[in-house]
């Protein structure tokens, strides 16, 4: 256990990629691991405690307000909050419209609201969202204002939210959700001296893309990964050494950005060889 902790780390989503960025960001600071299934929880809890980290596992469910209130609750209790990672999702192949529409849109949308009025000064925010949403038509600018600044209670019934039947366009539109929810959130998290940042990965290797690949898209994901300049998955460590970069004392002028880091898919899927999957969208309608 590390001596003394200052400060506190709440991770929200105990997979690969959200302890990757905590474990080069927690350590110091008490680690408070939220995930919906506590086992979930306690497990990346007792790995980082093996390694030196002082946590506590909570049962969280993102997408219950009053859920994310008593997280809030439970890590000031803790101490200063003054790390915040949203990590939480689920994707197109593991979960129905309604509860992506609830976990990644509406949760992430609370969660940044709540945390956003207790972080510290000093204090960072990160959300972990996708690069799936940057292949996704472009919106009207009052689409973008609407996602961007309803209030989290509201979102839900916004017209262009109704009759969304397909699993990536609700996953899609979550995660541009998230990018624009970052944008606006910063500005209340910055009159508490507070940044708050998305990173959007390209597919990584985690137990969420493995479904993927093995989901109804995955031929347009394999395609993708021999299609684009990298040539090859991320691993969560790379995502971890972006995020500790957002999270850390040399970022300290960016806030409100959303960073792509995708392996050149987007480039490629635009202007390189992955155009011929841009191609089968115009024809037919799907996408990965």
């Amino acid at each position: 256990m590390s001596a003394d902790p200052k400060g506190v780390a709440v991770l929200v989503g105990a997979g690969s990629i959200g302890q990757a960025i905590v474990r080069r960001t927690g350590f110091g600071r008490k680690v408070v691991v939220a995930d919906l299934r506590l086992e979930n929880a306690e497990a990346a809890a007792g790995v980082l405690e093996g390694a030196g980290f002082s946590c506590t596992a909570v049962c969280t469910d993102l997408g219950a307000r009053a859920s994310v209130e008593e997280l809030a609750q439970r890590c000031q209790e803790l101490g200063s909050v003054d790390r915040v990672i949203c990590a939480a999702g689920v994707s197109p192949s593991q979960a129905p419209v309604e509860d992506i529409l609830r976990v990644d849109l509406y949760g992430t949308a609370v969660m940044l609201e709540v945390f956003g009025r207790i972080v510290a000064r000093g204090g960072a925010g990160l959300v972990v969202s996708s690069q799936s949403e940057r292949r996704m038509p472009a919106l009207s600018q009052e689409e973008n204002d609407l996602l961007a600044m309803t209030p989290a209670e509201e979102l839900l019934a916004l017209p262009l939210l109704r009759n969304v039947s397909d699993t990536l366009r609700a996953y899609q539109l979550a995660k541009r959700c998230n990018a624009l929810r970052v944008a606006a959130e910063c500005i209340a998290w910055g009159r508490r001296g507070a940044r708050l940042n998305a990173v959007s990965p390209g597919i990584v290797m985690t137990p969420l893309a493995r479904d993927e690949l093995e989901g109804p898209r995955g031929a347009g994901y394999r395609a993708m990964l021999s299609g684009m300049p990298a040539g090859r998955a991320a691993t969560p460590d790379e995502v971890g050494e972006l995020g500790a970069w957002l999270l850390g004392e040399r970022a300290q002028f960016v806030t409100g950005s959303d960073f792509l880091m995708d392996g050149g898919a987007t480039a490629s899927y635009f202007y390189g060889d992955l155009r011929i999957l841009r191609a089968k969208t115009r024809e037919d309608g799907t996408s990965v």
